[in-house]
């Protein structure tokens, strides 16, 4: 079957946002148990989620493809792909799986692996996300003609967050690309924050999978956007 428009999905009007399931992650260890992502992939639905990112890095994020087939089974919204692709057989494997995004990280390749990567996921009519958290890496991924480009706040070398990254790097970005702040958005007074910057999506994971209710936290998070857009 052909893949979900992401960028479509990812562009509305309103802060879209991108729920992840995500067990742990090597800053903060254990985060949530996730017996059935299925289930809580459908609870990011009903919230009203645009897209759902499903970790399948097993060592340090405790996820795996299993997690991508039980998500893709649940929802018809977008599902990315979240791991470290660095193989084109990565990319085949994402898309035999259901993936309709997969993320290249600009800091984890070089321009020639990049650009291959990112020419064979459209080939293939999956949309890259890349990820950049440099204005060194924001030029490589404008120069590829990146559609879709995540900034991500956490300092990859001490994994220390800060909001400041999405907003030095975003007026980086060409007006026509949809851009997403990634991590230390925890609170709804974060999403506003980004909103502010000129952010069309978010991706939540850690807020979302600690969170007694997902639906309502993605709402809260959308609502403080909404408040951020009306002013």
């Amino acid at each position: 079957p052909p893949s979900r428009d992401a960028l479509r999905a990812l562009s509305g009007p309103r802060l879209s946002v991108i729920s992840e399931v995500k067990r742990s992650s090597p800053s903060k260890g254990a985060l949530a148990d996730i017996p059935a992502p299925a289930d809580l992939a459908r609870a990011y639905a009903t919230g009203g989620a645009s897209a759902i990112s499903v970790l399948t890095e097993r060592r340090r994020f405790g996820g795996s493809l299993a997690d991508l087939d039980a998500v893709r089974a649940a929802v018809d919204l977008p599902v990315l792909r979240k791991d470290f692709v660095v193989e084109p057989y990565q990319v085949y494997e994402a898309r035999a799986h259901g993936a309709d995004l997969v993320l290249l990280i600009v800091a984890a390749l070089g321009d020639r692996q990049l650009a291959d990567l990112h020419k064979l996921a459209l080939d293939l009519g999956l949309t890259p996300l890349v990820e950049v958290h440099t204005p060194d890496e924001a030029s490589r991924a404008v120069d590829l003609g990146a559609r879709l480009i995540g900034v991500n706040n956490r300092n990859l070398k001490t994994l220390e967050v800060d909001l400041a990254m999405f907003e030095t790097i975003v007026p980086l970005l060409p007006g026509d690309t949809v851009k997403v702040a990634e991590s230390g958005i925890l609170l709804p007074e974060h999403a506003a924050r980004v909103r502010a910057a000129g952010a069309d999506a978010i991706l939540v994971g850690e807020a979302l999978v600690t969170a007694n209710n997902p639906q309502t936290a993605i709402a809260a998070l959308i609502a403080a956007a909404d408040s951020q857009d009306a002013r």
